[in-house]
């Protein structure tokens, strides 16, 4: 959080944004891979791999609460804002490539979503970090996290001077859930008409907060089951099975039992382990934040601690009721709740959690997934160039596939 945000400009309008969690992620892999450094190893690996399922479902209440906080807001927009969402179905088209270029159960990963952070949650609580799935879906994370910023904007830019869609529908199609994506690909829109400016920010900056706030539920209940349909119709036509793929060792049975994944008993040592872990989780962001956003460190920490019982009752929850429910649901229906504008608690948990940078949530989560990744770095190397392919084919699926959903809602509700 120290260094920041870091720009490097190509062109005037297209330039690479280098985050804190990207540093976060390399020095967390650098702590685990690097030789000199004997006290983070395998063991530290695997508790590394324990409490980022608890990481997650902090970033997960965060996001529940800003759409508690937006809920008006989001009954309140239009048609199209809510539609264009559909377009996220639009990374789906990198599932077949994936198939042809030899990719097996990653393919899952990697084409359900844009995959940022809700969704690397999902899927590594759905499958568990050893699975192919979430190596898919780290691979097109990283490379997006790396490439995608400047890669959009050069794609916004020949879009919008080649296709026959409004500058409104390009601007809903540029909030795919990632401000920096947000904002790369709106840079060319708004240079190509300036006098919309006022506007084409509005559009794009309530798309943005819809992706943030619904993405993950299209996610769990549409994209994510559709690519398991796909995969399994399209791998015995499109598998390459003579060919060794990074998850031969992954059987789905293996995947299934990952004790990451079950939901065991729950104890009160379960719950003092969960409380320990995201109490010190807490700690590492407050600082975090007060580093990079110099926000109150008492209010932040309250935001965390609040944020961190929702985490512990969802988690909770996953083990008492039954049906297999996954915690995420019930950690989601949580945050929102208690956030929505009226409900007593609402004041009180905005007013702390707000404080919070989602950003600072991500970034001490990601030095943990550093950590992680290590100890499955040979695998995950395998990827390769192939999977800076298939992350370019999820980012065009999902910036087309909402401008043209946006563009036919806009001219079937009379706007354009």
């Amino acid at each position: 959080m120290a260094i920041g945000v870091k720009e490097f400009k190509i062109t005037d309008d297209i330039s690479i944004l280098l985050m804190p969690l990207i540093y976060s992620l390399i020095l967390g892999l650098i702590l685990y891979l690097a030789k000199p450094i004997k006290f983070v190893g395998p063991k530290q690996s695997k508790v590394a791999e324990g409490a980022m399922v608890l990481f997650i479902g902090v970033i997960i209440a965060k996001l529940a609460v800003s759409s508690g906080q937006a809920i008006n807001s989001i009954f309140q927009v239009g048609p199209a804002l809510l539609f264009q969402l559909l377009g996220d179905l639009g990374t789906l088209i990198a599932l077949p490539v994936a198939l042809l270029l030899g990719f097996r159960r990653e393919v899952i990963g990697m084409a359900s979503s844009i995959c940022r952070e809700p969704n690397l949650g999902i899927i590594i609580d759905k499958y568990g970090f050893h699975s192919p799935e979430t190596r898919g879906v780290l691979a097109v994370f990283v490379i997006g996290s790396i490439l995608g910023t400047p890669f959009i904007s050069f794609l916004a830019s020949i879009c919008i001077s080649g296709l026959p869609i409004h500058p409104y529908a390009f601007a809903m199609a540029s909030g795919i859930g990632s401000a920096s994506m947000n904002a790369a690909a709106l840079a060319p829109l708004m240079h190509m008409y300036p006098a919309m400016a006022t506007q084409l920010e509005a559009f794009a900056g309530c798309s943005n907060i819809l992706s943030f706030c619904l993405g993950i539920y299209m996610c769990i209940y549409m994209s994510l089951p559709i690519a398991e349909r796909l995969y399994k119709w399209l791998s015995p036509i499109l598998g390459k099975d003579d060919e060794e793929t990074i998850d031969d060792e992954y059987a789905i049975e293996g995947v299934k039992d990952d004790k990451y994944v079950a939901s065991d008993d729950l104890t009160m040592g379960k719950i003092k382990r969960w409380a320990t872990f995201l109490v010190i989780f807490s700690f590492i962001v407050t600082v975090g934040n007060f580093v990079g956003y110099k926000t109150p460190l008492l209010e932040v920490f309250i935001g965390m601690l609040l944020l961190s019982l929702i985490t512990i009752i969802g988690m909770s929850l996953e083990r008492i009721v039954p049906g297999n429910v996954q915690s995420l649901v019930f950690i989601s229906l949580i945050g929102i709740i208690l956030a929505i504008p009226g409900v007593p608690t609402s004041d009180f948990m905005i007013h702390y959690v707000s404080n919070i940078e989602l950003i600072s949530i991500v970034t001490a989560f990601l030095g943990y997934v550093g950590i992680a990744i290590g100890n499955d770095w040979e695998e995950f190397m395998k990827i390769g160039w192939k999977g800076i392919i298939v992350t370019f084919i999820v980012i065009t699926g999902t910036y087309l596939g909402s401008a043209c959903i946006g563009q036919l809602t806009l001219l079937a509700t009379g706007i354009i």
